[in-house]
C-alpha cells in the first residue's frame, strides 16, 4: 500500500484556498495548511488585516481538521518584492507587485519550507490555473537543477511542465504565475484550475466554510489595502515635482509631487482644473506630465494612449526557453496581455541575442506602461513573460510625424523615425 501523498496547501484567509485544502482532503491527502505573513501593517482604523486573514485561516484548519502553521517573509518580501515596487516606481515605471511575489515568495520561500521543513511531496494554492500533469504524476517529479547560462539546454527540457490556464476564463490567475519557475511547477497541484468561481463559492456554502464566504474579494496592491496610494507611496519615496503639459499644445497646466504617482491611461486631478485629465506620456528626463483633456477624448480613444510596439528585459519562458518556433524563425505568431482580465492581443514576437523580445501588437492597444509584465500565450497555454522596458511611439507621435513629413520640402530628410531601433 502506498504511503499517503503529504501536499502543503497556501492559506489566505480566504475562500478560494479554503476549496483547494478542501479538495486536497476530499482526494485523500495529508494536507497541512500554512499562512504567510508578508506584510506587517495597520489599515487606517489600527486594525492589523493580516492577523484577521490569519484567524480565518485557522479556522479553515480546525473545520477541515489538518494542522495549521503560520510563517513569515515579512523580511524577504520586502526584500524581494516592495524593494522591487519602490525602485520600479522611482523610475517611473508601473511595477506588478503580485507577480513578483508568487515569483519570490509563494513559489520560492513557501515552496522549498514546504518541501524541506514540512517534507511535503507538493505544494498547492488557491489560483485559477492548470498545469499539463496530472495530480498523481506530480508526485512523480523529480527535482532538475535549472542548468546555468542564457537558455537552458533544448535536450533537458522535453519533459517541461506546461502552465495552462483556468476552465474558468474570467478567474484565469495564469498572468499572476507568468514569471514562477519550472522546478516549483513541477510539484504544484491547482485543484481549482477546472472550477468556476460560482462552483467554488457552492462548495465552501455547503461545507461550513461560511467565514470566508463573507469576506470581499481582495482587489488592487495588497500591502497599500483601502489607504490613499498617493498617502502611501510618498510615505516612501521623497517628492519630485514636475509640471502637469497638455501634449496637444504644450501648456503648463499645473504641477504634481511626483511623475511616479501617475501611470499611463490613469485619469490626474489638476488642481484648479473642473475637469479631469488623461496621463498620455510622462517625460523620464524633465519628470513631466504629459495629459490630455476628457473632454478631447471622452472615450478614452486619443491616439497618444495607444501603441503597438513594446520591447521586454529578458523573458521568462515557463516549459521550452525559448520556444523552439521562435528560435528557428526568429518571430513567432501568438497572443499577449499586460493586465489581469485584459482581452488577449494578437502579436509577432520578435527574439533578440540577448533573450529579450520585440512584441509587434496587430492592433494598437491602449495604456501600454513601463515596468507592467507582457504576458503570452499560445492557444491555453501561458508561454512565460517579460518586463516591458521599452515603448514603440504612440499613435499620436506617429500621426504628427506623418503630418509634418506631408509638410516638409522635398528631399528634405525631416521625415521621422517610425519605431525605435532595436
Amino acid at each position: 500500500m502506498l504511503a499517503t501523498r503529504h501536499v502543503v496547501c497556501a492559506l489566505s484567509g480566504g475562500v478560494d484556498s479554503a476549496v483547494a485544502a478542501l479538495l486536497l482532503r476530499r482526494r485523500g491527502y495529508q494536507v497541512t495548511g500554512i499562512f504567510m505573513k508578508n506584510w506587517d501593517s495597520l489599515d487606517e482604523h489600527g486594525v492589523c488585516t493580516a492577523d484577521k486573514d490569519c484567524e480565518d485561516a485557522y479556522k479553515v484548519c480546525q473545520i477541515l481538521d489538518i494542522p495549521f502553521h503560520q510563517v513569515s517573509y515579512v523580511k524577504e518580501y520586502w526584500n524581494d518584492v516592495f524593494s522591487d515596487f519602490l525602485n520600479e516606481y522611482e523610475k517611473g515605471r508601473t511595477p506588478n507587485p503580485d507577480i513578483v511575489c508568487n515569483k519570490h515568495i509563494k513559489f520560492s520561500c513557501f515552496y522549498r519550507y514546504a518541501l524541506n521543513n514540512l517534507g511535503a511531496d507538493a505544494v498547492a494554492t488557491g489560483h485559477y490555473a492548470r498545469t499539463s500533469l496530472e495530480d498523481e504524476e506530480v508526485f512523480h517529479q523529480k527535482h532538475v537543477k535549472r542548468p546555468e547560462g542564457l537558455f537552458r539546454n533544448r535536450f533537458e527540457v522535453r519533459n517541461s511542465v506546461k502552465l495552462l490556464q483556468a476552465a474558468d476564463s474570467f478567474k484565469d490567475q495564469t498572468f499572476f504565475l507568468s514569471q514562477v519557475s519550472q522546478e516549483a511547477l513541477r510539484r504544484t497541484i491547482f485543484p481549482l484550475g477546472g472550477l468556476t468561481k460560482d462552483f467554488v463559492k457552492k462548495i465552501a456554502a455547503e461545507n461550513r466554510l461560511h467565514h470566508v464566504l463573507q469576506k470581499k474579494e481582495s482587489m488592487g496592491i495588497c500591502f497599500v489595502g483601502k489607504r490613499n496610494f498617493e498617502h502611501f507611496i510618498l510615505q516612501y519615496l521623497q517628492p519630485r515635482p514636475g509640471k502637469f503639459i497638455s501634449i496637444e499644445d504644450s501648456t503648463v497646466l499645473g504641477t504634481h509631487k511626483g511623475w511616479f504617482l501617475y501611470t499611463l491611461g490613469q485619469r490626474a486631478k489638476i488642481s484648479g482644473m473642473r475637469e479631469p485629465w488623461y496621463v498620455v506620456e510622462k517625460d523620464g528626463v524633465k519628470g513631466d506630465v504629459l495629459v490630455v483633456s476628457t473632454l478631447q477624448a471622452p472615450r478614452t480613444d486619443h491616439p497618444a494612449l495607444y501603441r503597438d510596439l513594446l520591447r521586454t528585459g529578458r523573458v521568462h519562458w515557463i516549459a521550452e526557453e525559448p520556444p523552439a518556433a521562435l528560435v528557428r524563425d526568429k518571430m513567432m505568431e501568438c497572443h499577449f496581455r499586460f493586465r489581469h482580465q485584459m482581452a488577449l492581443v494578437p502579436c509577432v514576437l520578435t527574439l533578440n541575442q540577448d533573450g529579450t523580445v520585440w512584441v509587434t501588437a496587430v492592433t494598437a492597444v491602449r495604456a501600454l506602461a513601463l515596468g507592467q509584465f507582457a504576458v503570452f500565450y499560445k492557444g491555453d497555454e501561458c508561454l512565460g513573460s517579460g518586463k516591458i522596458l521599452r515603448l514603440g511611439p504612440s499613435l499620436y507621435t506617429l500621426q504628427k510625424g506623418k503630418s509634418r513629413a506631408r509638410e516638409a520640402p522635398e528631399g528634405s530628410g525631416d521625415s521621422p523615425s517610425l519605431h525605435p531601433i532595436p
